[in-house]
């Protein structure tokens, strides 16, 4: 074979290596996008959805811009987004619950969780925290479940809302100890807590970073959390496993496109977010809201996202709560 036989067959086999790559490079990225957040301004979802737009958007090269669609527990919002055109200019911030637990609260959601997005990437996780008040003297789940067994009248835990996750935990714990505690909605975690230093209710089931300074100051008592390993920010509490019950629970944010959105956008959007949470200025700022910063790809957040649905579902179901909105 000739020296120049020998150039076209080496430069014929690279082209067939570089130019499926193509489309990839070839995918533009829209001059502006949205980033629907589906409840009010305010809180460390809203704040998760800035900082990874102002991160992602000079990474891009594009305007990024985050939209607060309030209403219906986010289900405006999430909805809008589905109905939006697959171009890549519209994006979804949400947290997991309209993703992976309302299909077993509504009867009717107007959209579908996984056939109408295109999974894109989870940013972070929190997980949940039981905690008693300091005039119970109890300091494991084990001793809670003696407590609670020995005074079946008296086992409710307090909640931020009914039909949140903390409410849903509450209820996977009791059937795993083989205790009816009795779910206490309040209007947010602030009030359930109160109601726990004072003594007006024995327990409180919520997100552990609302936990923390309460724990930390003595007011109350920490006594499991809820993810696998245990929380970074109370590393001194075991988790629900170690605790002897095989419960595994967390919460997360995470970004998903409309369906049929290309996927090489899909892609290098989720590359960039990634590289947005674990950036140090990120990073830290979302550990201070309790988040632990993740940036998954796209299939392992579609796998996540199917997981936890199968997580929540016998727990929404044992609670017997039903959205009637």
């Amino acid at each position: 074979m000739t020296r120049r036989r020998l150039f076209a067959l080496a430069a014929s086999l690279c082209a067939s290596i570089v130019l499926p790559a193509a489309p990839l490079r070839a995918q533009s990225v829209p001059p502006t996008i949205r980033i629907v957040f589906p409840f009010a301004p305010g809180g460390s979802g809203d704040a998760l959805a800035r900082l990874v737009a102002d991160k992602m958007g000079k990474a891009l090269g594009t305007t990024i811009i985050v939209e607060n669609r309030s209403g219906g527990a986010g289900r405006i919002g999430v909805r809008e987004v589905a109905r939006a055109a697959p171009d890549g200019a519209t994006l979804l911030l949400t947290p997991i619950a309209p993703m992976s637990v309302y299909q077993h609260v509504y009867k009717s959601l107007e959209y579908d969780p996984i056939k109408d997005f295109a999974p894109v990437s989870q940013l972070g996780t929190f997980d949940f925290g039981i905690a008693v008040g300091t005039q119970l003297e109890v300091k494991n789940l084990k001793e809670l479940v003696a407590w609670a067994k020995a005074h079946p009248d008296k086992g409710s835990f307090g909640m931020p809302a009914a039909g949140t996750l903390p409410h849903f935990l509450g209820v996977m714990f009791g059937r795993a100890a083989g205790v009816n505690f009795v779910p206490v909605a309040y209007r947010g975690s602030a009030a359930a807590l109160a109601d726990v230093i004072a003594g007006h209710i024995p327990m409180i089931v919520t997100t552990t970073a609302d936990l923390v300074q309460m724990h930390k100051a003595g007011r109350i008592r920490i006594l499991a959390t809820s993810d696998k390993a245990r929380s970074p920010f109370v590393p001194d509490v075991p988790t629900f496993r170690e605790s002897g019950y095989d419960l595994v629970a967390n919460g997360w944010y995470a970004v998903f496109a409309p369906a049929k959105t290309p996927p090489a956008l899909v892609e290098r959007y989720s590359k960039a977010m990634a590289a947005a949470v674990h950036a140090p200025d990120v990073s830290s700022k979302l550990e201070a809201f309790g988040l632990t910063p993740t940036g998954t790809s796209p299939a392992e957040l579609g796998r996540i996202q199917k997981q936890d649905s199968a997580i929540w579902a016998p727990a929404v179901q044992a609670s017997g709560f039903t959205a009637h909105d």
